[in-house]
């Protein structure tokens, strides 16, 4: 007899499309590896720590802080509007590290070491694209 749809979904983990489904809704869920417990960003078939294939879904709190970061201006066309715009690497409490754009705050006040939080995706942002905000 097969495990049920829910316990095979839990230990398959997730896909890329369903980690952007949950920031577009706002949420920050990521993979745990049931073998060692890390965490994978992006999702993951295999852990790359122990090799395990088996997951969980954990939210994250959102903080962070800025690690690194670019100042874009000169975009892709889709984002000319929007430019001069911060992209940043921000490591979460939890130990991984999202790449997403930094909003509300001015281009010239970015610091590496500044305290930031997950906002959800731009709105309008098709692929989603992960926001930040100054905390």
């Amino acid at each position: 007899m097969s495990a049920p749809a829910a316990t095979a979904d839990a230990t398959r983990g997730m896909s890329t499309r369903e980690f952007f489904d949950e920031v577009r809704a706002g949420r920050l869920v990521v993979q745990r590896c049931a073998g060692c417990g890390a965490l994978a960003v992006p999702p993951k078939v295999v852990c790359a720590s122990c090799e395990g294939v088996s997951w969980s879904r954990v939210p994250l709190g959102g903080d962070g802080e800025v690690t690194s970061y670019t100042v874009i201006r000169v975009p892709p066309a889709q984002f000319a509007a929007q430019a001069p715009y911060v992209v940043t690497v921000a490591r979460m409490v939890e130990g991984v590290s999202l790449l997403g754009r930094l909003t509300g705050v001015p281009v010239d006040a970015v610091r590496v070491g500044m305290p930031v939080r997950f906002v959800g995706s731009l709105a309008n942002a098709d692929p989603p694209v992960i926001a930040f905000r100054p905390r």
